[in-house]
């Protein structure tokens, strides 16, 4: 069964993810909620999004979880994935853009795999501070946040490897670390011979951030293919935005951030757009869920200038995952057209997994600052061969 998507351009799907199971803290789940009460909602619908509110998933918060120490809360952080990518799915299919509002890090892979519900080739675009590059292996903290990247690439846990079922849910080439401030040696070791594209944030300072994002996009074929963007808070400056788990000083402006973030976001092939790294206990006045308000709005209503754009290439579902569920009737807005579904073949194969060696990690309050490098991030060919097979 393939599904032809027509993208709302001027829909909204919001989820929310309250989960601090995968930081080192908890906290963090309470961002959908208190964004929620700084008037996320209204502040769309003004704008004039039509925005579908499909709730919230079970909170799940961090624990010590020492029977874990090198993946906490793994098994807590697997549920949450496997509640919300059904969601995801359905907003997908509905043509709507899913926004979700999570605490960590870890539930992009939720929004990968649902996109991957229906599109073959799906990139991914981290905007954080950290490079979400460590694994398992050597790891003495366990904070399964501190592996995002790895497990999208199928170097993390293999409980969050078989999440998936065939990893990798993106390929190296596929995946671009946007605003890297702070990294660990094992970490940059790695990053040196991958094919993953980096961009520095002492780098995107120099050469301006819209710029250095439109490289991105076209680097990884993101203007033709669908890709995921993660927003972790924890990228801008603690001068500017400081109610995160980790704030760091200078790395890139609240201003910076937004300039990159509006070439990232008014493309029609954005399939999906997690925010994380709020942690609202740190936010005592509310100033910081202000902030974190004003940024989604400016950046997505560019989008409402668009026209409808269907699909860049087939959106294929399998027969075994179809997904049936009705969207929620809390729809806010004015209503567009529903997606068209039309019939054609499907191939039910998965991309090969890629091979990596292990690397370490070490815990995240002790990352060392990125020395500058040249300022070119390297180029690295991630054309998907035609024959290759669908994902799912």
């Amino acid at each position: 069964m393939a599904v032809k998507i027509v993208r709302q351009v001027k829909s909204i799907a919001l989820l929310g993810a309250p989960t601090s199971a995968a930081g080192l803290a908890s906290g963090q789940e309470g961002a959908p909620a208190a964004l929620r009460s700084a008037g996320l909602l209204d502040r769309l619908t003004s704008a004039g999004f039509q925005v579908t509110d499909y709730g919230d998933c079970a909170p799940r918060v961090y624990k010590a979880d020492d029977e874990h120490p090198r993946a906490r809360n793994v098994n807590e952080v697997l549920a949450i994935l496997e509640e919300l990518r059904p969601k995801v799915e359905i907003a997908v299919k509905s043509g709507a853009l899913p926004v979700i509002l999570s605490g960590d890090d870890s539930v992009v892979l939720a929004a990968i795999a649902g996109a991957r519900r229906y599109y073959r080739h799906v990139s991914l675009i981290s905007v954080d501070r950290d490079a979400g590059l460590n694994v398992p292996a050597m790891t003495p903290s366990g904070c399964v946040d501190g592996m995002v990247i790895s497990h999208v690439t199928g170097r993390g846990a293999p409980e969050l490897l078989r999440f998936w079922g065939e990893p990798p849910l993106v390929r190296e080439p596929d995946v671009a670390v946007f605003g890297i401030d702070r990294i660990d040696e094992p970490e940059q070791r790695w990053l040196v011979r991958s094919p993953l594209h980096r961009y520095l944030a002492v780098d995107l300072k120099k050469r301006g951030p819209a710029v250095a994002a439109q490289e991105a996009l076209e680097t990884m074929h993101g203007s033709r293919h669908e890709f995921v963007l993660l927003l972790d808070l924890d990228v801008v400056a603690s001068e500017d935005f400081a109610a995160t788990n980790y704030p760091g000083s200078g790395g890139l402006s609240l201003d910076e951030v937004r300039q990159a973030l509006a070439v990232f976001a008014r493309q029609p092939n954005l399939a999906a757009l997690v925010l994380a790294g709020y942690n609202p206990t740190r936010d005592a006045d509310g100033s910081g869920a202000k902030i974190v308000v004003d940024l989604l709005v400016d950046v997505l209503a560019p989008r409402l200038q668009a026209p409808p754009v269907e699909a860049t290439e087939s959106a294929t579902a399998t027969e075994s995952a179809a997904t049936t569920e009705e969207a929620p009737a809390n729809v806010r807005g004015n209503v567009e057209p529903a997606a068209e579904a039309t019939s054609a073949p499907a191939n039910a194969s998965s991309e090969p997994p890629d091979i990596a060696a292990p690397a370490s990690e070490s815990v995240a309050p002790e990352k060392t600052a990125v020395p500058s490098s040249d300022g070119t991030p390297d180029k690295h060919s991630d054309v998907v061969s035609e024959s290759e097979p669908p994902a799912e």
